[in-house]
């Protein structure tokens, strides 16, 4: 499974996807419940939800658009063998050499995209602001 950089990268994708979709499912659409539930059918167009339902369409755009993002790592297969997978083809052929452990640049930088990212939205979390998607 870890031969290839598109591999560990979709996977590790995949969790990230599935983690944050799972926690805007028990936040946001429970928060949606809630104020539905208690909401008359008139008041359910009023502006009131008007920031919730912008947030719901946004967390769901994004999702749709990571899941398209691993589908084309899926279809377009980038980058190269991963160290691992450069020992696993050097003992089929029977070769015996120091294998070339350099990682691609663009591997490394969607790594460290991703590493400041997370480090942003930790950083906005712990000091109050979020993102601004909270109907507060």
């Amino acid at each position: 499974m870890f031969r290839y950089y598109w591999v560990v990268i979709k996977f590790g994708l995949t969790l990230i996807v599935t983690s944050l979709l799972l926690m805007h499912q028990y936040s946001a659409i429970a928060l949606a419940a809630k104020r539905v539930s208690g909401a008359t059918a008139t008041q359910l167009f009023a502006t009131d939800f008007a920031p919730l339902k912008i947030e719901l369409v946004r967390k769901s755009a994004l999702a749709i658009v990571l899941l398209l993002g691993i589908t084309a790592l899926g279809i377009y297969k980038p980058w190269g063998l991963t160290a691992y997978g450069l020992r696993r083809q050097q003992d089929r052929r029977g070769v015996e050499g120091e294998p070339d452990n350099k990682t691609p640049l663009g591997v490394k930088a969607f790594f460290a995209i991703i590493g400041v990212l997370v480090v942003v939205v930790i950083l906005l979390r712990l000091t109050g602001h979020g993102l601004g998607m909270h109907g507060h």
